[in-house]
């Protein structure tokens, strides 16, 4: 059994360590700083560090693999159409992989970045910057579009699959889903959950795509009401769901 747990790392990204218990083996997701890794290294010294997941390319991301592989000699495995440090495996879309005993099926989901990748494992998703606790990724390379159906592809996994991002954005993003659904009672009721996590200091992840489904306007641009607002905000009839999510996005960029 893989146990998975956060290692906070700069004001709000998380490192995601993935260990096997029994092998005294670990992994980690998009290590931005080595130091955080480090530390719980030096703290379990009976474990090695075998294997480094990378989603994309962004420094926050990406800043800690070249010194972590050089301490502990893991293989980096990132996605083929990016620069990665010290990268040994390239994956393309549909590629699998084995890591710590787990099967990875690796998705490309571009559009916060074109090469961005996510990696799934059965009720398990570690998908970056693409899709946030209520939110998604700002659109730095990709065009909406491309974004929209990475996120609809994310979003035909089982509903069950727990979604591991890599920042506590919970927050902030459920207020524009307020904004954008002020009737929706699960976001409401989410907003308060959230709010006595961060209350206790605790982190507002993972999240699940069931709750994703309710809570999270990008994923809902077929709904009615999410439709409607979209309508208002870029003031036309938005007929396909980018278009929505087009007009969403370019909200929230300012909200």
């Amino acid at each position: 059994m893989i146990q998975i747990s956060a290692l906070p790392a700069f004001t709000d990204n998380y490192i995601w360590l993935l260990q096997d218990q029994p092998n005294k083996r670990c992994a980690v997701v998009d290590p931005g700083d080595a130091a955080p890794v480090l530390a719980w290294l030096q703290q379990h010294q009976d474990w090695t560090l075998s294997d480094i997941l990378v989603t994309h390319h962004h420094q926050d991301h990406v800043g800690g693999v070249a010194q972590l592989k050089s301490v502990s000699g893991a293989t980096v495995y990132g996605p083929a159409n990016e620069k990665i440090p010290a990268r040994d495996v390239a994956l393309q879309d549909n590629d699998r992989i084995n890591v710590l005993g787990w099967d990875f099926e690796v998705f490309a989901v571009p559009g916060h970045t074109l090469g961005h990748i996510a990696f799934y494992h059965e009720g398990v998703l570690f998908c970056g910057d693409t899709l946030f606790a209520a939110g998604c990724g700002r659109l730095f390379e990709g065009t909406p579009q491309q974004m929209h159906t990475s996120l609809e592809r994310l979003a035909a996994l089982p509903a069950n699959t727990l979604v591991y991002c890599t920042h506590e954005y919970t927050q902030s993003n459920l207020k524009f889903a307020q904004a954008v659904e002020p009737q929706n009672a699960d976001i409401a009721e989410r907003v308060e959950n959230v709010r006595q996590l961060r209350a206790n200091g605790e982190i507002t992840l993972p999240s699940t795509l069931a709750l994703e489904k309710l809570t999270n306007p990008f994923l809902r641009t077929s709904e009615t009401s999410v439709k409607e607002k979209a309508d208002e905000r870029n003031g036309r009839d938005n007929q396909a769901g980018s278009e929505v999510f087009a007009s969403l996005r370019s909200w929230k960029d300012t909200f």
